[in-house]
């Protein structure tokens, strides 16, 4: 029997990129997945077709996670397809680089909507529907907190609160069975590290080359550590960002 048999999964932000893998990586383990999408529907059909013709169970569902009312319709149409939730994993996130003299109110409320109060407002739904047996939340942070890359101010800031929430609500939540992780991946390669000219670039070249292990990331390479915290394998770990970076501080 796969780990995650009879379990059911809703993967945020997963019409493509570390999302998408994610999302495949849990439905091979045997979870029912809901996958979110906030406007590529094409990219989340695709993700579900993906899983269903490997045998798998999944919903494409759009809401944007910075909505209260999208948050709970996403938890509402999960429960009515698979008849509970067990595991979420807070992927969605936005980012832009910006010199601080570029700095603006709307990009900074733009970037702190979905990837701070995205995490908090789905993380609060899933606990509300979590059954007696717990439940596992997986934040989606970035290496970004520690290597203090110029023109990342916003971004760093966004996922150093979302290390410092996971902290915070695996503590609080664990008298109730919910484990709180969150993985912290180093430079991957996606459909949007392409779109913003990053693969091919100066800019992967330095990455890559602060990179012990001398490679751009795949989304693979954090869809297994996922798979492996929504397990019963990880079943004593809590409260911990684990790098996933190639060894890139």
């Amino acid at each position: 029997m796969s780990k995650l048999t009879g379990k059911t999964a809703v993967v945020t932000g997963a019409s493509k990129g570390i999302g998408a893998a994610i999302a495949k990586a849990l439905a091979a383990e045997g979870a029912a997945v809901a996958v979110n999408y906030a406007s590529s529907r094409e990219g989340a059909d695709k993700v579900v077709a993906e899983i269903v013709a490997a045998g798998g169970k999944a919903i494409a569902v759009q809401g944007d996670v910075a909505q209260g009312a999208d948050v709970a319709r996403l938890f509402d149409e999960t429960q009515k397809a698979f008849g509970g939730v067990d595991i979420l994993v807070n992927n969605a996130g936005v980012y832009a680089f910006r010199a601080l003299n570029d700095v603006t109110e709307a990009e900074y409320r733009r970037q702190f909507d979905t990837n701070v109060l995205g995490v908090l407002l789905a993380s609060q739904e899933a606990a509300r529907r979590f059954g007696p047996d717990g439940g596992n939340i997986i934040n989606i942070s970035s290496i970004v907190t520690t290597l203090d890359m110029p023109e990342s101010s916003i971004y760093t800031a966004t996922k150093a609160s979302v290390d410092s929430i996971t902290r915070v609500l695996a503590k609080e939540l664990a008298p109730r069975k919910i484990r709180v992780n969150a993985i912290s991946p180093g430079a991957v390669e996606t459909e949007g590290t392409h779109a913003m000219g990053m693969i091919g670039s100066e800019m992967e070249a330095g990455l890559v080359a602060m990179t012990p292990l001398g490679r751009m990331g795949q989304p693979s390479d954090i869809a297994s550590v996922a798979a492996f915290l929504a397990s019963p394998d990880s079943g004593w770990i809590t409260g911990e960002i684990i790098a996933v970076s190639g060894g890139a501080r």
